[in-house]
């Protein structure tokens, strides 16, 4: 009988060890062996991933913890090494040659080489892919491997803003020759050269990366990085309250309850990212009312909008590079004037109806902004931008699509902004036909100053160049430009390395870029 106890007991005890230790954890994964290497988890609150293809989309906060380009941006957004170890620039040829780091593998353990970066800016640049970047790269005349770990690039001209667009994440070709660059399964299931590699992706609930200890640069400090997918802003605060998050992008109002909290640090990151509303030229309405933007730009108390929403966290927007050195702040501001959009409105023949909206031909002068459902900062400045747009005689609402309709609405809250070169989000936002011109926005003279702007490493050329493209711009608005947003970042107080001076760029995106040298105690 005794003996019989004891080995009762003994299996208990198995059974608390390996069962109950195993599954009772709520976060499972977080807690590993005290002293291990991979003792550490950080689960970061994250928009949900449909693929992570970073030659074809952007702004993936995920890309750059899995990928690596030949260049990468620094703390102050300064170009520096990445794949590439060297290289230099021949002006007589205008050709840019790479020397490229040797032993790098890819997280299958292939090696990493020029081929590769051939296949991707290739792939980038071929119009059958449709990629939204591929007029970063319209200038690269011929590419060219001389072997495994040197490339070399000759372009139609100079371009200043080259070594920014060679961060694009290298893709290995062994993975991808011959493969559809917009479905293939690889973009689920992504090989980098990156400090993380992809563990698990539980659709709709978390992607899970682990440490690459290979990575050429040295093993990151933090063991795995979740990306708990919560589409949803207010849902993110919830989580970041119960412990569920350990870091998070959070509304203005909802890092505000956080502001001193014990166990958190608060980071209100500068960002160069605007909001504003896009005019989509493509629809009729635009076609035949294209000369009363103004009149909506007049309409929009921005400062109101950045105190109601933004609690005083961002600055007023008359144009897409006030956070660059080649901003030109002569422009017009459209500074809230309902008394001017209503001379402009009747100079243009509209007529104010006895519902208190103006009307033109017949038809009522008004709109619909449609804003991307989850964000409820957007929204809220969506709804707030009607409401003013109603105050001054234009009937305005908003809709809160599902999926964006880029053809089909008549207006959206857009956002875009670079924190790099100049010709970032510019050239390919409004330049004709460009892959990010998802407005349809086409100026003869906006295509001209952005051309000699790109085409010139002239500082004093590129500088008057851009000041015509932002003055054409102002007359001819390709948006109702709102506000910049800074970027309102919550993390637990046992993380460390955060830079907090970095300025973001569009949607918030920079905070990991040196996240392999962060540390998270619990």
């Amino acid at each position: 009988m005794k003996k019989f106890v004891l080995l009762l007991l003994a299996v208990l005890l198995v059974f608390f060890i390996f069962g109950c230790g195993a599954d009772s954890d709520p976060q499972k994964g977080r807690k590993m062996e005290e002293g291990s290497a991979d003792a550490s988890t950080l689960v970061y609150g994250s928009g949900d991933y449909t693929r992570i293809n970073p030659a074809m989309d952007e702004h993936g906060e995920i890309n750059i913890l899995i990928f690596n380009g030949l260049t990468a941006h620094d703390g102050e957004n300064q170009v520096i090494p990445g794949l590439a170890k060297n290289w230099e620039f021949d002006e007589e040829n205008c050709t840019y040659t790479f020397h490229l780091e040797e032993d790098v593998k890819w997280h299958d353990g292939e090696d990493f080489t020029a081929d590769d970066v051939k296949f991707t800016i290739e792939a980038v640049m071929n119009p059958e892919n449709g990629s939204e970047n591929a007029s970063n790269y319209e200038d690269i005349e011929e590419i060219t491997v001389a072997d495994d770990h040197t490339i070399s690039f000759k372009l139609t001209a100079p371009n200043v803003a080259f070594l920014d667009y060679m961060t694009m994440a290298v893709l290995p070709e062994h993975l991808l020759k011959g493969e559809n660059m917009q479905e293939s399964d690889f973009f689920r299931n992504p090989v980098g050269t990156g400090p993380y590699k992809l563990e698990s992706w539980d659709e709709g609930q978390a992607i899970t990366l682990v440490k690459n200890e290979n990575y050429f640069k040295g093993e990151a400090e933090i063991g795995r990085i979740v990306f708990k997918i919560v589409p949803d802003d207010n849902a993110k605060a919830v989580q970041m309250e119960s412990g569920e998050l350990d870091l998070a992008l959070l509304t203005p109002k909802d890092a505000q309850n956080f502001i001193d909290k014990e166990g958190y640090n608060c980071y209100d990151m500068k960002t160069s990212d605007y909001r504003g509303i896009l005019f989509n030229f493509q629809n009729e309405y635009w076609m035949k009312n294209r000369d009363i933007i103004p009149a909506v730009c007049y309409a929009i108390d921005r400062q109101a909008i950045i105190d109601a929403i933004l609690l005083g966290q961002g600055i007023t927007a008359y144009g897409p590079l006030q956070r660059n050195i080649y901003n030109n702040e002569d422009v017009e501001h459209y500074d809230y004037n309902p008394e001017k959009a209503k001379e402009i409105l009747e100079a243009a023949g509209c007529k104010m109806g006895g519902d208190g909206f103006y009307e033109r031909d017949g038809e009522t002068v008004g709109f619909v902004i449609s804003a991307g459902a989850g964000d409820q900062v957007r929204v809220d400045i969506a709804q707030a931008a009607a409401q003013q747009l109603g105050e001054a005689g234009i009937a305005c609402t908003v809709d809160i699509p599902t999926q964006v309709d880029w053809g089909g609405q008549m207006a959206y809250l857009i956002g875009w902004g670079s924190p790099f070169d100049a010709d970032d989000h510019t050239y390919k936002v409004f330049g004709t036909d460009k892959g990010a011109n998802y407005s349809g926005y086409s100026n003869e003279q906006v295509d001209k100053y952005l051309t000699e702007a790109r085409q010139s490493d002239d500082p004093e050329v590129r500088a008057e160049a851009y000041d015509m493209f932002q003055t054409e711009l102002a007359k001819d608005p390709a948006y109702a430009f709102i506000c910049y947003v800074d970027a309102n970042y919550v993390a637990k107080s046992g993380i460390a390395g955060i830079s907090p001076d970095t300025v973001l760029g569009h949607h918030g995106v920079g905070i990991f870029w040196n996240a392999a040298d962060w540390t998270i105690s619990k």
